[in-house]
């Protein structure tokens, strides 16, 4: 089993993945390709990504505009050599003889389908919509049954065992057999909306797959299926038969509502597909192998992009295409994703690959890849764009490769290569020194006009950047000396205790990455004489820290924090950044409660804190173990002098009796007096 989504990258640029120590990024560093991730995003002409990260020989592949057609939907190979094409949104019928592309019938359907060899020299179409099966003969085209009932012919197959055609159909789930005579009969009818996908197998046998629940059905007579997989999905796309019985099948689940409808045609009113048929949403893929006793095995899986088409080569594998990146996978021997093709359609739509020669068809737009081999003189990987993040200066580009291969390079500062990007450079038949200008971004690629038969396993470029100066942007403290922050309210109940260490945090803007040292002062408000924070010799490297303020006078100060790179540079090079903080209050001494008195039925006093302002004032009767709220004289806890002036008659109950007072300030220190009442 091999898990796709660990093969792809989802960027076409590398960061700081591809960064040797870029945690450090200290003086020299590199762009480092070793694995499939890392050479997959560029571009592969004649070569292909291997499972074990090496680029080696792939499909050769040409490129045929298709300009009668915005999609190609089904591909039929003709015993003169010619190529027969269905396209979607057009209704036509295309053939490829070299290069030429002709016309050779326009049907009045919205889109062909498919397209199946059947009686004599006829060929057979799925069409959509009005579920027509239509049959071209002779230079022209008819309508060989009308099925009642149904919208959508997603694909025919023709029995010759039988003589007969299968159609499988949507909106009603029917596979339809179909003879010479045009009198159709259903010949299955699903449980799901659509039946999109249709193979036949060696024995006769029919293999059929849903949309709208993944179920791949195994048909073995009329009325007689059974379900060989559910996938759990939303449709199985394509399936192929081996000439041994072994089936594969891809599936796909397409988030709900990611159908899209048709472009109309002739008047005819747009049409919505089911769930992922030349969908342009992402969706999720999986290819599964079915031995002829029904043991399914996943080979593929991928959750990035869906499957579009699905064939077996000459060599038995099976070759997947994707709907998103354009990519054609090969599955090798241990069932390891090898990257075969990558072409600049979005979509494999159709794919025929037999002894080196065959076809990729790639849709939006319509592009036909005739497969000229494998490998060959005009063999070229180039790299995704390595990204270095500011202007980088490049230096020795080395390469392991088993055969002669011959690089060039090219630099920009846009992250996708433009015309301000300089040309591609003379070719390096050794590893050496790039000759690309300095900038940002670089781009590298290998020809294997020296050796078609080459294997490149690694590559390494080394770089240097600009050494740009780290900000500080932000220096507050995440906990001041017990103060609390955020919206209080005054008066409000104590739920933690006085801490005398102030959490500091501050936030950095390092564009190159460099390793930074902090150096930390502080000073009164009001002073100009800056003190170390930092004990003698103590280096930090992180963006946070905890001043023990214990044993400094209570007051208002400020920190100020210096960022320096003296750890990644030489002292001629070294950049320093000082910004200092907000003020912040230390309070590690309790406040005091003065002249405290009973005058007739009022307590009376002054709660006094040196930074303030008071916080609390409780009010207990020894004894009782019970606290109980004052509010000062004016009412708001504001201030540092706070005025005590309170009934409590309505508390003290009896007498004689021992009073409790409490009072807090802002960071949560508290003082207690007591007063006797005798009478």
């Amino acid at each position: 089993m091999s898990r796709l989504s660990h093969l792809l990258l989802t960027g076409n640029t590398v960061g700081a993945l591809l960064l040797a120590g870029a945690a450090l990024a200290v003086g020299t560093r590199t762009f480092e390709l070793k694995s499939s991730d890392d050479f997959i995003g560029g571009d592969l002409q004649g070569v292909a990504v291997d499972s074990s990260g090496r680029v080696v020989a792939g499909l050769n592949l040409g490129d045929v505009p298709i300009l009668d057609a915005t999609a190609i939907w089904s591909m039929l190979p003709l015993a003169d050599g010619g190529l027969l094409l269905a396209t979607g949104n057009e209704g036509k019928l295309l053939r490829v003889d070299g290069v030429k592309v002709t016309v050779v019938a326009d049907t009045d359907a919205l889109v062909i389908t498919s397209l199946a060899r059947a009686w004599r020299d006829s060929v057979i179409m799925g069409t959509l919509p009005g579920g027509k099966v239509m049959r071209f003969e002779g230079g022209k085209v008819a309508t060989l049954a009308a099925l009642p009932k149904t919208e959508h012919v997603w694909q025919v197959a023709f029995d010759p065992r039988t003589g007969s055609v299968f159609a499988a159909t949507g909106p009603e789930g029917k596979l339809w057999r179909i003879p010479a005579t045009g009198e159709a009969q259903v010949y299955f009818d699903a449980e799901e909306q659509q039946l999109v996908s249709l193979a036949i197998a060696p024995d006769g046998s029919i293999y059929a797959g849903a949309s709208d629940k993944a179920k791949l059905y195994h048909v073995t007579g009329p009325g007689r299926a059974s379900v060989v997989y559910d996938f759990g999905r939303t449709e199985v796309r394509a399936i192929a038969v081996s000439k041994s019985g072994d089936v594969y099948a891809i599936a796909n689940e397409i988030k709900s509502g990611a159908s899209t409808p048709s472009p109309s045609k002739k008047g005819k009113d747009a049409r919505a597909e089911p769930s992922g048929k030349t969908n342009p949403a992402k969706g999720k893929g999986t290819l599964y192998h079915f031995t002829p006793g029904g043991t399914p095995t996943m080979l593929l899986d991928d959750d990035k992009e869906h499957f579009v088409s699905l064939t077996l080569g000459a060599d038995g594998k099976p070759y997947v295409g994707t709907g998103v990146e354009g990519r054609v996978y090969s599955i090798d021997e241990v069932h390891n994703a090898v990257l075969v093709a990558d072409i600049k359609e979005r979509q494999v739509s159709g794919l025929i690959l037999r002894d080196g020669t065959g076809y990729v068809a790639g849709s939006d737009p319509a592009v036909l890849h005739p497969v000229r081999g494998i490998g060959g003189p005009d063999a070229v990987w180039t790299s995704k764009v390595l990204d270095a993040g500011i202007k980088a200066h490049f230096g020795r580009l080395r390469w392991v490769s088993t055969g002669a291969l011959e690089f060039e390079s090219r630099s920009g500062n846009t992250t996708t290569p433009d015309d301000t990007w300089s040309a591609w450079s003379a070719p390096m038949a050794r590893p050496g020194v790039l000759k690309s200008p300095s900038a940002r971004c670089l781009q590298l690629r290998a020809r294997y006009n020296r050796d078609p038969k080459a294997a490149l396993e690694e590559v390494v470029v080394a770089f240097v950047t600009d050494n740009l100066k780290a900000l500080v942007t932000e220096v507050k403290p995440s906990k001041t000396a017990g103060l609390r922050s955020g919206i209080q309210r005054s008066g409000d109940r104590i739920s933690s205790k006085p801490d005398s260490t102030v959490g500091l945090r501050w936030t950095v803007n390092n564009p190159d990455d460099d390793e930074l040292r902090y150096r930390l002062q502080y000073r009164t408000l009001g002073s100009d004489t800056w003190f170390d924070l930092l004990k003698p010799g103590e280096k930090l490297t992180d963006t946070s820290y905890k001043w023990e303020t214990a044993d400094l006078p209570e007051g208002l100060y400020r920190v100020r924090v210096e960022a320096s790179d003296e750890l990644s540079n030489p002292p001629d090079l070294v950049q320093r950044h000082r910004l200092e903080s907000g003020v912040i209050a230390v309070d590690n001494t309790a406040p005091v409660i003065e002249d405290l008195r009973i005058e007739g039925r009022r307590l009376r006093g002054v709660a006094v804190d040196g930074v303030g302002p008071i916080q609390r004032i409780e009010l207990s009767v020894v004894g009782t173990d019970e606290w109980f709220p004052l509010f000062p004289a004016d009412r708001i806890f504001d201030q540092q002098r706070e005025t005590i002036d309170s009934d409590v008659s309505g508390l003290v109950t009896r007498v004689p009796a021992i009073l409790a007072v409490r009072a807090y300030d802002d960071a949560n220190n508290s003082v207690v007096r007591h007063l006797s009442i005798r009478r």
